[in-house]
């Protein structure tokens, strides 16, 4: 079989273009003793893939120039030596931007998804997958969310901020988004159920409107962005508030110059808490999550965002996308064989 994949043919300057990506044609690969083959159905694309692109360090060794780009599937088996994972299972993991994945029990994310009926499969990438359970164990976890305090969610109209604003509805919080257009700015309070927003592009101090919509406080900070955006809202917090770090999308795309956090005293003077988290290392949460996830999306309590892209092809092009920030809710590549 013919296994095509995306690779990384230059380092990205500032927001990714296509033209950084190639595509090559291998010979699907054979398992081995205790592996087995996936045809992957669906690409998750995340920010944090821009991380890996620059040829620097990070929690992840960097994709080569030449490599094949590494983000997180989900895929059906059609070949397997391992006992406990048999062809026709759905599996979620950490493989790479291509048609089939030879993968093993040590591949980092890997689960082996029960799909419920009358649930969409990309629904497991998104609101039920990474992000949707980014968002609950950030709320619950880190920030240990409690009814009637106020939350703010930055990227409140992307794949986890979306999930993040719902949630905190759910646990009955107030809750304030801040997004990047008008159209957002609608769906974030029309349709996510959100109690304010605020639009960056058009609010010259954004601090200072969270703090207008927000006089007594803000106790929870659920932070997509970083930059800017997490300088002044380390102002509008309340005494012992936390700050949930879970991305840094301002920076990702200039990572060599990131932007100066002025107002960390806040964090003395308030005493506040930031703790930035990576959902892999915090695997005893996710029953949980996907229980309560399930539960609301079938109620219809929780909204799903998608974005899907058809076409191994167009995936280069998909994830610039998204990092220019054109795209709503989770944004996902369909495989088309």
């Amino acid at each position: 079989m013919i296994n095509r994949q995306v690779t990384l043919l230059s380092h990205p300057n500032g927001i990714p273009v296509k033209e950084n990506f190639g595509m090559i044609e291998t010979q699907a690969p054979t398992p081995g003793e205790g592996q087995f083959l996936v045809r992957n159905l669906y690409f998750s694309l995340e920010a944090a893939i821009r991380g890996w692109l620059d040829g620097r360090e990070s929690y992840f060794p960097p994709i080569p120039l030449g490599g094949v780009v590494r983000g997180p599937t989900v895929g059906e088996i059609i070949q397997s030596n391992h006992p406990d994972y048999q062809v026709g299972d759905i599996v979620w993991g950490l493989n790479h931007w291509e048609e089939y994945s030879l993968v093993d029990e040590n591949t980092i994310l890997l689960k082996k998804l029960e799909v419920r009926p009358g649930v969409p499969r990309s629904y497991y990438i998104g609101a039920l997958g990474g992000s949707g359970q980014t968002a609950y164990v950030g709320l619950h976890k880190i920030g240990n969310i409690q009814a009637g305090e106020t939350v703010v969610v930055s990227a409140a109209a992307g794949a986890t901020g979306s999930i993040a604003v719902q949630v905190a509805k759910m646990r009955g919080c107030k809750v304030i988004g801040i997004v990047g257009s008008a159209d957002k700015a609608r769906l974030v309070v029309d349709e996510l159920g959100a109690d304010g927003v605020v639009n960056y592009r058009e609010t010259p101090d954004v601090a200072a409107a969270v703090r207008e919509l927000c006089p007594e406080g803000v106790n929870i900070y659920y932070d997509n962005v970083g930059g800017t955006t997490l300088d002044g809202m380390l102002t509008c917090m309340t005494d012992f508030g936390r700050v949930i770090g879970c991305g840094m999308i301002s920076d990702y795309n200039h990572q060599d110059k990131p932007t100066p956090i002025y107002n960390m005293w806040k964090l003395v003077e308030k005493q506040l808490t930031l703790r930035g988290f990576l959902l892999h290392h915090h695997i005893d949460a996710i029953p949980a999550a996907m229980d309560a996830l399930h539960e609301w999306i079938g109620e219809g309590k929780v909204k799903v965002l998608e974005n899907v892209t058809k076409g191994i092809e167009n995936t280069g092009e998909a994830y610039s996308n998204m990092m220019k920030g054109a795209t709503i809710g989770k944004n996902l590549v369909e495989l088309t064989f």
